[in-house]
């Protein structure tokens, strides 16, 4: 009979958890869909975007994304909410007089954490980089100017190890690097070859980029020749899409995809891959936060306090703030350099854990 009257709490615990989440993420998302086409209306409408592109290839992407973006702030949230509300109706202290352990009490919200947890990884590997590519190719279109028409300049990289590439500008839309050079550097960092050429163009037939009005020096031993020629095939590793990711490329890969990019650009010497390493971190390490977060908004809102409801959940968007702030703001400290971006990333679990931990032996038992 015991066993019976757990397994309905757990059920009541599991329906009134995952039940009012999910209801107060749609009816955020409902709201976000409000303003964001209250924002982009113009566009649409200047842009001439068709109504079937804009809610299928647009919005039914966007929510997705908006999701998950929101998801650790409303576990929290959700957590906080109903809890108090049982504590505050004093369920809880009716369940642990019965012989219920706090720790068997939290069961069926560590089932609900992961399923959530769950819920989140799949969207954020597996479901929304897909979603992300129609979206931003969506908005490249009818919201802002698309990026294939775009020129960069002053651009350099390292293409090997000890081979850098500079290009004084390049085209998007014809696919030319201008004043473009290459250098090359012994283990010691001695220049030992560079070639200098008025431009260099990707050829679509053989996949390969051409240097046009080229000049080499190379530098052998101490011994200098120089080469000059008008036309000459030559294989980097670059391509033209290199030059036409914008910063949210990273939000289109998934899983596996971004593991090889960065496995890529590591084989290339490239340096800048710690946002990417970020991204790759950050897709297990916030599922995570989801257990953590749940273990807070019980352990604090399972007392009853003056205040009731809403001292609580003002309690808990103050702390989720901060740990979604938190998590921004220790990113910055891998971009920087100071710190491992896998040490970055986790920083925030780490720390809100050792606050959970002891909220959870504060909680009343």
């Amino acid at each position: 009979m015991k066993r019976k009257g757990s397994k309905i709490l757990d059920l009541y615990i599991i329906k009134s958890f995952l039940g009012t989440f999910f209801f107060a993420l749609s009816l955020l998302m409902l709201i976000v869909v409000v303003f964001d086409l209250s924002e982009k209306l113009d566009d649409f409408i200047e842009k001439r975007a068709p109504l079937k592109a804009i809610i299928f290839d647009y919005y039914f992407n966007f929510i997705p994304f908006f999701a998950l973006l929101f998801s650790p702030l409303f576990t929290f949230i959700t957590v906080i909410f109903f809890t108090s509300k049982m504590a505050y109706n004093t369920e809880i202290i009716a369940m642990l007089s019965s012989g219920l352990s706090f720790r068997r009490f939290l069961l069926p919200y560590f089932f609900s954490a992961l399923v959530i947890a769950s819920f989140t990884f799949f969207l954020g590997n597996f479901v929304i980089p897909n979603a992300n590519k129609t979206r931003l190719d969506f908005e490249n279109t009818y919201v802002r100017n698309s990026i294939g028409s775009y020129s960069k300049r002053d651009i350099h990289m390292q293409v090997r190890t000890n081979e850098y590439v500079y290009m004084q500008s390049y085209s998007n839309s014809s696919n030319i690097g201008y004043k473009f050079s290459i250098e090359k550097f012994d283990d010691n960092g001695i220049l030992i070859s560079k070639l200098i050429a008025d431009y260099v163009k990707w050829d679509t037939v053989t996949n390969k980029w051409k240097v046009h009005n080229y000049y080499i020096r190379n530098n052998v031993d101490g011994k200098e020749t120089i080469i000059e020629g008008r036309d000459i095939d030559t294989t980097l590793n670059i391509f033209p899409e290199d030059f036409s990711r914008g910063d949210n490329f990273m939000l289109t890969m998934n899983m596996k995809d971004l593991k090889q990019f960065i496995d890529q650009q590591e084989l290339k010497g490239t340096e800048n891959i710690t946002p990417y390493l970020i991204e790759r971190y950050r897709r297990i390490a916030t599922p995570f936060s989801t257990f953590i977060l749940t273990l807070i908004g019980v352990s604090l809102s399972s007392r009853k306090i003056r205040g009731g409801i809403g001292a609580y959940i003002g309690v808990g968007i103050a702390l989720s703030f901060t740990f979604i702030l938190f998590q921004q703001f220790s990113a910055q400290f891998a971009i920087g350099g100071t710190v491992h971006p896998l040490i970055a990333v986790w920083i925030p679990n780490i720390i809100y854990g050792f606050i959970a931990g002891f909220l959870y032996v504060k909680a009343p038992k």
